[in-house]
């Protein structure tokens, strides 16, 4: 099976995907006009519009499957949807948050949550109803985005967030570290809530001994080598649910804070060991971490396991190759 992914890179999620499809003995190739200083590469061939659209005619030959991602296409205006159909190609879009996230309807079940990175309502709803007259089947994440995009496909599928698992050797906090590191990693503190744990953070450093880092602005290969280093990592406590940074983190082993919005806690597997804190107690959260260090431990190798279990990119390509199997 010759399987195309593209057009945007997110969080390494395109190839991590490819790089487990050709494992499986597929060819899979992700192209990606979005460039970040993330600097994410395996599996990719960095491009842009111009030369997809100068390959379109061969790609349209060539690839049995063209799963696209972030509500993008190789043309502006989804003109290549059509011309894949009549081809009689299979297609599916992979929604990932922003892209996809209603304002009014993000907050109904969150007061917290920052949509300024989301395009307007009319747009977002514009740009779902072209791209679902062509592609029927979509992908999300997690059941917070599953909302955002469900009437408008057929079937819309839930594939956790792929890891690399080789990539990621455990390094579990030390139980008699004298002043364990807190780190948080904002791709956008708005979006992340830094500024409420950073004031939360604040408040701690008068009653406790602990260092903090805010990594920003660095590629993920090094961001991973400071991941390490952690005793604690605070993902984001804004959007109801978890991101890779928590993946990440706990496959090193770390104990991670982060928001799953109450009624969204059934949706994620029972084992999940993320700390729920959110804007109001994550003060609290933080301090219950500092204050119990075998507890750090614990959520750590608990961590490892959930990854192991459900994130690990051999089990995530079982369920992406099924879906596959199944597309008409």
């Amino acid at each position: 099976m010759k399987v195309f992914h593209g057009i945007i890179e997110i969080a390494g999620q395109m190839g991590i995907l490819c790089g487990a499809l050709k494992k499986k003995g597929h060819i899979a190739v992700g192209y990606n006009t979005f460039q970040s200083y993330l600097g994410y590469k395996d599996h990719l061939i960095n491009t842009d519009m111009f030369d997809l659209q100068d390959m379109f005619k061969h790609m349209l030959n060539f690839y049995d499957i063209f799963h696209y991602h972030y509500g993008t296409t190789m043309w502006s205006q989804f003109n290549d949807l059509e011309l894949i159909k009549k081809k009689g190609k299979k297609m599916i879009m992979h929604h990932w948050g922003n892209d996809v996230r209603f304002h009014d309807l993000a907050r109904i079940n969150n007061s917290y949550v920052y949509t300024g990175d989301s395009p307007s309502n009319k747009d977002i709803h514009q740009k779902l109803s072209v791209i679902s007259k062509y592609i029927s089947e979509a992908i999300v994440q997690d059941y917070e985005v599953l909302p955002y995009v469900s009437k408008y496909y057929k079937k819309v599928h839930v594939l956790p967030l792929a890891i690399d698992l080789r990539k990621f050797k455990p390094f579990y906090p030390e139980i008699g570290k004298k002043r364990p590191l807190i780190l948080h990693a904002p791709t956008n503190p708005d979006f992340k809530g830094t500024s409420y744990i950073e004031t939360a953070i604040n408040k701690l450093k008068s009653t406790h001994q602990f260092d903090y880092k805010r990594i920003e602005k660095m590629n993920h290969t090094q961001v991973v080598e400071l991941y390490k280093e952690a005793d604690i990592i605070v993902d984001q406590v804004c959007c109801g649910s978890h991101g890779l940074l928590s993946v990440e983190s706990m496959a090193l082993g770390k104990p991670v804070i982060a928001f799953i919005r109450p009624d969204l806690i059934d949706r994620f597997p029972g084992d999940l060991p993320i700390v729920n804190g959110n804007p109001d107690n994550v003060e609290e959260k933080i301090k219950m971490l500092l204050d119990n260090p075998m507890c750090r431990k614990n959520l750590g190798l608990k961590g490892r396991k959930y990854v192991e279990k459900h994130h690990s990119r051999d089990v995530v390509v079982e369920r992406l190759l099924a879906i596959y199997s199944r597309l008409t």
